[in-house]
């Protein structure tokens, strides 16, 4: 059993079905989940030692390396059988859309605080946090991953099956496919004129010494003394 199949095993039975048809976002969620482990893994290592005093700088560092991660993760991985496009018009558009994303992922942080004025001191510190929390890692996050997941999809890697032939060859050959091809070339074969079979010349049975003689045969004449 691979890793994506022993974490669809361990979903909620009534979702079960729905990843068991969409393995690609569930090892999209899982690329997602693992790169923001590299994010914050870099971006605390970087701020408690080197870069102590610039924790902005640490953030887009992390960042970037958490994208990378992301790029590689997700064309050998996550849209491993799809493709179609020139490798640096691939890594052009996915770089763009998570920069987009960004964008997105942001937008609910932006809403919270100078629209709903969810800040100190309109509100409690409490309040602010867990305001800022909802806003940028639930509800933005789970946009981001929607807009990401559809883009790459459909922009970034749109050819299935375009980096492994083998399984559209293997998605064909089915039984409704080989019947339908079945049916083609007979219709082809029964619309055809030239397609004629020519008569075959019955063969003559060979004649065994016991076999009577037809009434076609010439009368034999016997000889008498």
């Amino acid at each position: 059993m691979s890793f994506t199949d022993a974490t669809i095993a361990r979903l909620p039975r009534p979702i079960r079905p729905y990843f068991e048809r969409h393995h690609e976002l569930i090892k999209f969620a899982i690329v997602g989940a693992t790169t923001f482990v590299i994010d914050s893994a870099v971006f605390y290592t970087l701020k408690l030692t080197v870069l102590e005093p610039k924790p902005v700088t640490a953030k887009i560092i992390a960042g970037i390396v958490a994208v990378i991660a992301s790029y590689i993760l997700n064309r050998e991985w996550s849209f491993q059988n799809r493709g179609g496009r020139e490798r640096h018009h691939e890594a052009l558009l996915f770089f763009g859309f998570s920069g987009i994303g960004v964008v997105i992922c942001m937008a609910p942080l932006w809403f919270s605080s100078y629209v709903l004025h969810l800040r100190v001191p309109d509100v409690s510190l409490t309040t602010e946090n867990i305001a800022d929390f909802v806003s940028a890692y639930v509800v933005g996050n789970l946009l981001q991953m929607g807009f990401r997941f559809w883009a790459f999809r459909r922009w970034v890697f749109p050819d299935e099956f375009d980096r492994a032939p083998d399984k559209a060859v293997e998605s064909t050959l089915t039984a409704g496919g080989i019947a339908e091809a079945m049916e083609d070339a007979h219709e082809h074969r029964e619309h055809d004129p030239s397609n004629v079979t020519p008569l075959q010349p019955t063969r003559r049975r060979q004649r065994l010494p016991g076999d009577r003689l037809s009434d076609s045969s010439p009368p034999s004449v016997s000889k008498t003394s």
